[in-house]
Parts: structure tokens; sequence; C-alpha cells
């Protein structure tokens, strides 16, 4: 049977965007060339590459503002219970954790909030930090080991909405306040992350979020162990979490540089979250720590349209904005805008993908799954929705990091070999109404499903369309449902969907750990595996995963595990992007790391500040 292009390609014009005639194609040509001969980090002045480091001798100093783009409002604004990544972002700058990881190779964890990296047990059971004794709250109030407690006790507080958090403390069964300012953290097995898990959960003051004391007299053994239910403070704990779950949504405070004010204020639904410096910092007088933030306020402007997001950043009216791949191949490069603008350029550290619910009626046999992937023209795709910024991906593992899998051969773009596949299982169009359909206990199930997408993300509404388009051609009915932000949120944690487009942040920085989305216990609830993939085999090698310390076993151990994801075909991996952010030149300090630059670098000199 002949092989037949992409129909989408021929339409692909007309469905998803009109390309504007006159675009730079001198300018384009020469950003290609510097891109192609390099996987790294670059920074564009103009067209000509410039260091990716601040080479400036001037001290930092405080003032102005900076206005950058959120896509929707954060979810909520609790640590814990937030997965979203908008809300992530901004949480960044309000908590602070026990240790911290430098920005540069080999990354290596320092203390923060505890003087230095812990002191480790023998048989990697037990971990001792001491704390410092003048880090303080926003309120002034003094950060203690009481408060480490306390927010261990809120993690595994069954009844805190934070399944996703709490699966990484799994190991942890004590928690011990030791003589002077030090906390040990105790667990019944090993957990090769446990030194960066341990060191990096935000640490909450318990005078704000439990101003009753509800917490005080549970033991913590009892939250890990499910005895507190028959004890005498079951009330308690159930009453605290109802409270934390919802009371805590946007009132904050952490220990970090910014904060919300006032929320009634700072926090508009629909247009901003506003951060406030704190001058009274506890870490300002510290050399040693990371940057305390020279930025007056940190305001992220919410513009639920990526087009119009581009119209406030021209205008003057943002600051720092993450460019669509067709904004900055045709629109970035006029004298106006590279005046005004520079542009970095780097690898995402996640990627992009088609998630099927495993427990829907027609994703729930793998070979249907499969049959869909070799209907994604991902190749197709990167060329022409991200011209290039991005490369296919095979797995959910970075592909820069050693436990890639090298050696995963690509699933192709094949209809013919897609429809085989789908024939195969009993997919068919009998009775000649041009929809594929199969008998499910019973009953004549048309092929046909709903394909969510967010609003104002351009990209993701795309892939929804091409599928849609490339599925008609054969008999597949794909319904394209774009929703708002926090209701398609629902869905997704509802498991409410057949098919959606998101992606996962990741770190290039330290090794993988996959549990949370992948380990069938997460499918639970409103855990991250909401596609509901369960693999008794893959579970197994996540737990080992965990307790394996040899590099070279917990490689060939996550090269199996890719080999039953690309067999069972979950997801569809698509790519993983390289992205294009364009930031006022006003701003100096400004530093790109391999994960990307640290705002809180960041500063203006004084008579080029705009904002007072």
């Amino acid at each position: 049977m002949e092989k037949r292009s992409p129909r989408w390609i021929i339409v692909i014009a007309a469905i998803v965007w009109h390309v504007q005639p006159n675009w730079a194609q001198s300018e384009w040509g020469s950003v290609q060339n510097i891109l192609r001969n390099t996987r790294d980090n670059v920074v564009l002045d103009g067209t000509t590459s410039v260091p990716l480091r601040h080479d400036g001798t001037k001290s930092p100093q405080n003032g102005d503002w900076m206005v950058r783009h959120t896509l929707s409002d954060p979810e909520n604004l609790n640590p814990y219970t937030s997965s979203d990544a908008g809300a992530s972002r901004i949480s960044a700058y309000i908590y602070e954790s026990l240790l911290y990881a430098e920005e540069e190779a080999p990354f290596a964890l320092k203390g923060l909030l505890a003087i230095d990296y812990p002191v480790i047990s023998e048989d990697r059971l037990s971990y001792l930090f001491e704390l410092r004794t003048d880090a303080t709250f926003a309120d002034g109030e003094p950060v203690t080991v009481q408060d480490v407690l306390f927010s261990m006790k809120v993690i595994k507080n069954p009844a805190v909405l934070a399944p996703h958090l709490r699966n990484y403390f799994s190991a942890v069964t004590d928690v011990i306040v030791e003589d002077g300012n030090g906390i040990r953290f105790v667990c019944d097995q090993p957990y090769f992350r446990n030194d960066l898990v341990l060191g990096s959960f935000e640490v909450i003051p318990r005078h704000f979020y439990d101003p009753d004391g509800l917490m005080d007299p549970v033991a913590i053994k009892s939250l890990i162990d499910g005895s507190w239910e028959t004890r005498e403070h079951a009330e308690r704990v159930k009453k605290f979490a109802e409270q934390f779950n919802q009371n805590f949504n946007r009132q904050v405070l952490g220990s970090g540089p910014y904060s919300i004010e006032n929320p009634d204020v700072d926090i508009v639904t629909q247009q901003k979250v506003v951060l406030t410096r704190n001058p009274k910092y506890w870490g300002a007088s510290h050399d040693f720590l990371p940057s305390p933030g020279y930025i007056d306020k940190l305001v992220f402007k919410v513009i639920n349209n990526m087009d119009a997001a581009f119209v406030e950043l021209t205008n003057g009216n943002l600051d720092l904005h993450g460019l669509q791949p067709l904004e900055f191949k045709e629109k970035s490069w006029s004298k106006e805008f590279t005046g005004r603008f520079l542009k970095g350029i780097a690898y995402g550290s996640g990627y992009t993908y088609i998630g099927w619910n495993n427990s829907h009626t027609i994703f729930s046999d793998p070979l249907v799954r499969r049959a869909m992937t070799h209907l994604t023209d991902k190749e197709g795709m990167v060329t022409n929705l991200l011209f290039n910024l991005g490369e296919p991906v095979l797995s959910p593992i970075h592909k820069f990091r050693p436990e890639y899998h090298l050696e995963l051969k690509t699933i192709p773009y094949d209809p013919d070999l897609a429809l085989d596949l789908l024939e195969k299982v009993g997919w068919d169009d009998a009775d000649g109404d041009g929809v594929l359909d199969k008998e499910i206990d019973g009953k004549r199930v048309p092929f046909k499903f709903e394909f969510l997408v967010n609003s104002g993300n351009q990209i993701r509404k795309d892939i929804a369309l091409i599928m849609q388009h490339e599925l008609a051609d054969i008999g597949i009915v794909c319904e394209v449902r774009e929703l708002d932000w926090s209701i398609f949120l629902q869905r997704v944690k509802n498991k409410d969907f057949a098919a959606v487009t998101l992606g996962w942040t990741g770190s290039l920085r330290f090794p993988p750990d996959g549990y949370q989305i992948w380990h069938s216990s997460q499918a639970e609830g409103n855990g991250s595996n909401f596609i509901s993939f369960k693999n008794q085999e893959v579970d197994e090698i996540l737990e080992s995963y965990r307790k394996e310390f040899d590099f070279d076993k917990r490689v060939q151990l996550y090269k199996r595990f890719q080999e039953i994801l690309h067999e069972d075909q979950p997801y569809t991996f698509l790519w993983k992007s390289r992205s294009a952010t364009a930031y006022s030149r006003r701003f100096e300090g400004v530093n790109w790391y391999l994960a990307g630059p640290e705002t809180r670098e960041w500063w203006v000199d004084v008579p080029n500040q705009i904002y007072q």
C-alpha cells in the first residue's frame, strides 16, 4: 500500500495560523546557523551571539519592577497542595528549603535554612540537619526546628491534599528534634535522592498555618503508621487538614526574599499576582547564599492568550516573555524589537506529550495507543509548529542525561501501519459509515473521543487540531475541546478525559525519579499518574531504582523502564522544546545557566529604572 503524505501539512496554514509574508529571511537564516551548531544555551543581541554570563563590575542596585507573563492564574498558592507549574514558579520566591543547589556543575547541595549538608549515617537511613539561628520568616518570626517538624507533619497528614508530594517521603518513619538546633529524619529504607528530597521541601511557619496549634500534640509517627485515626487527636488532624486545604490558597508566608503583602490587592483573578521584595530578608547579609533579589516588585501578569501577550510585550507592558516559535521566527527581528530586548534560547528541562487515558474504553489497549503514535507526525510538527526549535523524544527521561535510552527505535509516522494495528484489535468500518468501530461488551462502539487542551496555549491547540485532521482521514472522530485552565485541570485530575496534551518539567542537573508520574499507586485520588498507567514490572523497577546507589545499575533499570513505556505507549512522547525568551535590555546581572536564568540575580541601574 502506498504511503500517504500527512494531509495536515497541506491545510495547517488554514487551520492554525496565517503566516505573515514579510518576515526577515536573512535574520532567521543567521540565527538558524547559530542554533544548528550548538546544543548549549544561546543569548542573542539581534542576530549576534553574545556571552551567557554577565561580565559587569557595577554593584547590584535595588529598585524597579519586573513584569512577566503567566498564561493562567495559579491553581493555588498553597506550597503543598498545588502541583501547578505556574504556582511553583511564584512559590519559589516566597518559600525556602533546608538546602539549595548551586547553578553551576556539579550542582552541589549547600546549606540554606540549614547550616550545611546533612550528616548521613553509614546505612543511609538517618539525615541530621542543623538549622541556622538567624533565619526568619517574612513576618520576622524565627525559623525553628519546630517549623521543620510541623512542615513534615503537614506533608505526612493523609487528609492534606498533597499525594504528589507525599510519595517522595514514603521512606521517612520519624522526625526527631535534637539538642541545640538539630533535626533528624529517620528512614526505613535508603533512597539515593534522600539528600535532595529532604533538603528541598518548602519549610512553612507553624504559627501562621496552624495558629490554633491543632497539630502540636499529634505525633508524627501516628501520621506515618496511620494510628492517628484511632487515637484521641483524630478530629484535630482532620480539622487541621480541612483548614489547610481551604484557607491557604491565597494567604501565604515563607522565609524567602519575596512575599505577598496584601492578597486582596496583590492577587487579582485573571489579572495579576504581585510579589514584593522583603527589605529585611534574613539572607541578604550572607554573601555565600543565593542572591537575595534586587527588584522591588515581581508582577506575574495573567494573559491567557499568547498572541495577546506578545502584543503586550511589544507595547512595553511586559519585561520578560517566552516567545512562541512563530513569534521568534517572524516577529522579533525589527530594529525596534531588538533595540529593546535581548533573547535567550535554551532547551527546556521537560517534555511535551499526548496523554491517553489508559482506563478509557478506547485507549485501554496498548496496541491502540501505539497506533495513535504511528498517526502522530511529531517530526513534521517539530518542523512546522516549532520551526525546528525542539527535538523529538521517545521517553520521559531528559534526552541529554545518561539515563536516556539511546537505542529505542523511533515509532515512525505511518498511517497504514496504524490501520493494520487497529484492524488487528478489531477496529473496522463494517457498517460503511466512514467511522471505525468495534464491538466492546456487546455494543458497537465508534472510535470517537474528545481531545482536551487548555485555552491560550496555541501550540497545544495546534497539536490537537493536527491530530483531528489526521485521524479524520482514517475514520476516527476527534473532537477538540478548549477549556479554561482551572476547568481543564479539574477534568484532568478527575480523570475525566480521553486524550490531553500537556508537559512535564524535569531536571538535567539531577537524576530522574519517575515514581510520582508512573507508579500505579499515583493513579489513585489526585495523583500525578492521571492517565492511570499500571504495570507491575514498572512498579518494581521504580521501587528498586530508588534504593539503588550504584549509578550504572540505576541506568540499566531505567533503560528497561523506558523499554516498557516504549512498548505500551501510555503517552505519545512528542518533543523537548528549545524555547526563546525575550527580556528587557535594562536588566543587568543576567546569567544563563544550564537550567536557564536566575531572575533573583537581575537588577536595574538607577537611571534606567522605570517603576518607582
